[in-house]
């Protein structure tokens, strides 16, 4: 694997779209569906406005919610604070890991991130889309007590980027896939630990009018082959955004989001590639039928009060430790981000 910040090709912004998917959702109503449902991860003060069909138009960013959806933007004003869900946090096993897109690392931050962490109390917390390059990084959470921290930025700044804190000390750490193509936007990190090879990742969003479906049907192909390798020296877990609901019961809306990022025929396909190569999708494998369990929500519409969400936030182990899954918890009345928090647990 290519060292930390290899050299990288410098992203195109015209070829960057926004990192979120789009919801077209039932409840919207007539006259709200003549404009395009809002953009969440814009990377500026600006917001796109989507309809299916339609074009897209730009309109001054007037959120509800005093939260900044840009990493730069000083958001110290912040009174949208984490909630801390009253359920039973408590460990199940011996490992007790964490997902979360934290949309903003700063602006997470700032909205009591951390008061999640030391109450979740997990062995390791993998976090996406950090929007923040590693000089910035907030001190609180680089040296949070008794973890170490590993983090990836992009190329660009204010864009993806994904980081790990683990209060278990890895064997190694790989940065990336070892390939320049999809290197550039700070994706992955892999620790190795004695028991198992665990990726944290930010997939790549198809884009608004799937302007970057091809990009991220080669990236599932790569990342397959990258997950794959790796299953052959032991087992692997990976987890993060993987910026797709997998079949129907993983959002609020299927029928009207078929041509929309993150639940298009191809990329739903991908994830069934690699589940074929002997992976498991550990929350579906525990929950079957489970139906309105979604880990994201636009912050339009009061979608997440109406719970019109997608489940884009996964766990998938190889199959030789889906015996040693305990639990897959959705921690979906923690606040901080437009996605929630998602929990492991394992013998």
């Amino acid at each position: 694997m290519a060292p930390k910040r290899a050299a990288r090709r410098a992203a195109s912004k015209t070829d960057e779209p926004s990192e979120t998917v789009q919801d077209s959702t039932a409840e919207i109503s007539k006259k709200t569906r003549s404009k395009r449902s809002r953009k969440d991860h814009e990377e500026d003060d600006l917001v796109e406005e989507k309809l299916s069909g339609g074009k897209a138009k730009k309109t001054k960013k007037t959120p509800k919610r005093s939260k900044s959806d840009n990493a730069d933007v000083d958001d110290s004003s912040s009174t949208d604070k984490t909630r801390i869900a009253s359920s039973d946090y408590g460990r199940k096993g011996s490992w007790k890991i964490v997902t979360w897109n934290v949309n903003g690392i700063r602006s997470w931050l700032k909205n009591g991130g951390l008061e999640y962490i030391e109450e979740e109390d997990a062995d390791v917390y993998c976090l996406q889309e950090t929007k923040c390059s590693e000089e910035k990084l907030p001190p609180e959470v680089t040296n949070y007590k008794g973890y170490k921290s590993y983090f990836l930025a992009g190329d660009k700044e204010g864009y993806s980027g994904v980081g790990i804190m683990s209060r278990k000390t890895p064997l190694n750490v790989e940065y990336g896939l070892s390939l320049e193509e999809h290197d550039s936007e700070g994706r992955v990190i892999t620790l190795e630990f004695e028991e198992f090879f665990l990726v944290n990742s930010y997939v790549p969003n198809a884009g608004r009018g799937l302007v970057r479906l091809d990009y991220r049907l080669t990236w599932d192909r790569d990342f397959r082959k990258y997950l794959v390798g790796l299953k052959k020296k032991k087992s692997v877990i990976l987890t993060g955004d993987l910026n797709v609901a997998h079949n129907e019961i993983d959002l609020k809306n299927p029928k009207t989001n078929k041509k929309n990022a993150g639940f298009t025929e191809e990329e739903r396909q991908g994830l069934t590639d690699l589940l074929e190569e002997g992976f498991v999708d550990t929350f579906r494998k525990l929950y079957p039928e489970r139906e309105g369990a979604y880990t994201f929500w636009t912050y339009m519409m009061n979608a997440r009060a109406k719970n019109v969400g997608w489940r884009l936030d996964y766990f998938i182990v190889s199959e030789d430790l889906i015996d040693n899954v305990i639990d897959n918890e959705i921690r979906s009345t923690v606040m901080g981000s437009d996605h929630c928090p998602v929990v492991l647990h394992l013998k």
